[in-house]
């Protein structure tokens, strides 16, 4: 297979340190992937000799408000800085910040022509942050029905207009198949239809957010679809283990072998 695969430290292994979280990961042949840095020893983690490929490259603002733009854009440049201690490749944005239990910070209910000018402006700023660090900031589609009700630009329908739009190597989609299979369906085609904006894949069951096999989804057939377009980047599982962690690594790798 030509892609990567990772797994996200903050969702498999929760008995264990996070430290200790990120070493079994790696020991198991994963990248890396976390979320808020601000809440890490991130020198502890760098000790941990792990790839890290991706963590959060924000930590408030939104796309749209003047306070929100300028706080996102203040904290995507601290991020950056902070990306250096563990030379994490990308970072991950969403259509506005999302506070406790993934709700968004500002919920919105419709979004206006102007917001979408507003938003693809802030993320050409963020891009060109990327370029000039020589990272790339990836933006995630959510699902508003589960997990983030509220979130505005949250289908991949959505990320994909706007990453298009700002046509920047330093802005890329984190094409999330989870959110993507509450919010729209039909992921091969997605996927295909997707690949030239693609910084990076995330994957877990339907329903649940559990390791692939626990739901509805056949990540086999989406797995074989990125080896016959060529996918080259990394597939990240971002999902809770339904029982044992190392069994939920096991499935994850199994079907996308």
């Amino acid at each position: 297979m030509g892609y990567r695969l990772a797994a996200c430290a903050e969702m498999i292994y929760l008995d264990q340190p996070f430290e200790e979280r990120v070493r079994r990961i790696h020991e198991r042949g994963f990248e890396i992937e976390i979320w808020d840095w601000t809440t890490k020893d991130l020198r502890a983690l760098a000790d941990t000799g792990a790839v890290f490929s991706s963590m959060t490259g924000y930590v408030r603002g939104d796309l749209t408000t003047d306070d929100g733009i300028d706080a996102l854009l203040e904290s995507a440049a601290r991020s950056l800085e902070q990306a250096d201690a563990l030379d994490v490749a990308r970072l991950g944005l969403h259509g506005t910040g999302l506070g406790e239990g993934g709700l968004p910070v500002r919920p919105v209910e419709t979004t206006s022509g102007a917001d979408w000018l507003r938003a693809a402006d802030t993320l050409r700023r963020v891009a060109e942050l990327g370029e000039r660090a020589g990272r790339v900031f990836t933006l995630e589609n959510l699902n508003t029905a589960v997990d983030h009700p509220g979130v505005p630009f949250a289908r991949a329908a959505d990320t994909i207009a706007l990453v298009s739009a700002v046509d920047s190597p330093a802005l890329r989609l984190n094409l999330d198949l989870y959110h993507a299979q509450i919010g729209e369906g039909n992921l091969v085609d997605l996927v295909r239809r997707a690949l030239p904006w693609i910084g990076e894949i995330q994957v877990a069951d339907v329903p649940g957010r559990c390791e692939p096999g626990t739901g509805e989804i056949r990540y086999e057939a989406v797995a074989q679809t990125l080896r016959d377009i060529g996918y080259e980047g990394v597939v990240g599982m971002e999902a809770w283990a339904s029982a044992d962690s190392d069994a939920a690594l096991d499935a994850f790798r199994s079907a996308f072998a």
